[in-house]
């Protein structure tokens, strides 16, 4: 447990928590400030942060329980449709520094706009050196410092040639 991290403190029960659910690994709960009714937060109980720095392993357990959260706000709120997301650093808009994934119903009255525009690259050129840089990173087997598994042969040719 991380002192000063909030979620930490959620997980020892020190924070009052509306949870919908919890196992030995992870924890789902209400978000206080949502951004629809039902919003919902799942984190491990375990201080991971970030995303690059988490076990594969943990990511897994998650990612399961993301997907129960996201059926049972399809099932209990007739959820129209679901966002999820997960951010990593204030850049990308994280305010707690705590591993976690938002599942967020939404329905067609909603009128919230959450979705992103989206931009272009000046050229082809651009997208594929983007794409090289990043096909590089996989190759090399370390991003961040972090050993990570690589995509087979036939994906990295995929993701070179853009198709």
């Amino acid at each position: 447990m991380a002192e000063s991290c909030v979620f930490c403190k959620i997980v020892a029960g020190e924070i009052p928590s509306v949870r919908v659910y919890e196992d030995a690994d992870a924890l789902a709960f209400m978000d206080i400030g949502p951004v629809a009714k039902g919003h919902t937060l799942v984190i491990p109980k375990a201080h991971y942060d970030p995303i690059t720095g988490t076990p594969v392993e943990v990511l897994k357990l998650l990612i399961a329980v993301v997907q129960r959260v996201a059926k049972a706000q399809y099932a209990g709120l007739h959820a129209d449709g679901i966002n999820v997301t997960q951010a990593n650093g204030r850049t990308a808009g994280q305010v707690v520094p705590h591993l976690h994934f938002h599942v967020i119903p939404r329905f067609e009255s909603d009128g919230l706009h959450s979705n992103w525009t989206a931009r272009r690259y000046e050229t082809p050129e651009e997208l594929r050196l983007y794409a090289e840089r990043i096909v590089k990173a996989l190759e090399t087997n370390m991003v961040f410092g972090i050993q990570c598994s690589v995509f087979g042969k036939e994906s990295n040719e995929t993701a070179r040639h853009g198709t």
